[in-house]
């Protein structure tokens, strides 16, 4: 009878893993840190010190950067938008008066990357046209976010790519093919991507979250997230997935005046959030199977070995 084959042993695959990314102080990228990014956005409402509590916020909650939006009204507000009349805290205004009125400017930035420094917390903004990248450019931002609105932009992403900062991508109502075109433009070197699904809040059902693998396999460059959802759990279990970061917008209170405060977290839940990925963190491991030290004491008295 001939002597049964043996069987093959199993072979170890270790996907490749993308090289980290430099923003500021902090490496981004597979066996570091999730870099938690606390997104103030437009959640200011024009009101510096709502900024100035907000960067408090993050960094009580032990985040590593703070978010926000710059835009140049004139460029970014569509004409047929303007004149609107919108009901504001400020009185009753047109669209574009609202828009000027919660756009910060030089003195307002300044004062945030100082207090940011103070806190010291990283800062940067999404910048929807390319008079607000080279303002940010002139504040010396550590890196820059591009929106998810702004995949498509080819001449801002064009604008982007020639500051040769770090750039982190969200990508949020977007095609593959979408996405393949703007890494064409920004190149892979120094680019963190963020998965999203741009519903405002975000149903668990939208959230796509093995996308974070897709992306990963398929740029090879490092992989995060950008929730807007309610609660806690989707951003949880996308660190689970191998984000290695986070971003969530941030408010004082949900219940405040704004498109944005919905779906934001509070500060006890950017804090919860903060605290139970730190956790997951130490869980997940390196992967290597081994017998831990405090299994040694179950293992002498449970363990039955036959042959």
């Amino acid at each position: 009878m001939a002597a049964t084959a043996p069987a093959p042993r199993a072979e170890l695959r270790l996907t490749p893993v993308a090289k980290p990314v430099q923003i500021g102080d902090a490496l981004v990228g597979a066996g570091q840190p999730v870099y938690m990014i606390a997104e103030i956005g437009i959640n200011h409402n024009g009101d510096l010190d709502i900024a100035r509590k907000l960067i408090d916020v993050a960094a009580e909650a032990g985040c590593q950067a703070v978010k926000f939006q710059k835009r140049t009204p004139e460029i970014c507000v569509p004409l047929e938008q303007r004149d609107q009349i919108r009901q504001t805290p400020w009185g009753e205004m047109t669209y574009m008066e609202y828009k000027i009125r919660t756009e910060f400017g030089l003195k307002e930035y300044t004062e945030i990357a100082r207090y940011c420094a103070e806190r010291g917390l990283d800062w940067f903004a999404s910048p929807w046209d390319v008079p607000s990248v080279e303002f940010l450019e002139s504040m010396d931002v550590v890196t820059h976010k591009i929106a998810s609105a702004s995949v498509t932009d080819l001449e801002l992403l064009r604008a982007l790519a020639a500051t040769g900062k770090p750039l982190i991508l969200s990508t949020g109502m977007s095609t593959l093919q979408e996405i393949d075109r703007a890494v064409e433009i920004l190149g892979t070197s120094k680019l963190v991507m963020m998965h999203a699904t741009s519903t405002y809040p975000l149903p668990p059902e939208e959230a796509n979250l093995r996308a974070i693998v897709t992306l990963q396999e398929r740029y090879g460059v490092p992989v995060g997230y950008s929730g807007h959802e309610r609660g806690l759990q989707i951003s949880l279990a996308a660190v689970t997935l191998g984000a290695v970061t986070v971003e969530r917008h941030i408010t004082l209170d949900r219940t405040m005046w704004g498109s944005d405060h919905a779906a934001s977290l509070e500060p006890a839940g950017l804090e919860h959030l903060v605290r139970d990925i730190r956790i997951i963190e130490t869980a997940l491991g390196d992967g290597v199977k081994r017998v831990f030290p405090g299994e040694e004491a179950p293992k002498s008295r449970l363990r039955r070995v036959t042959v």
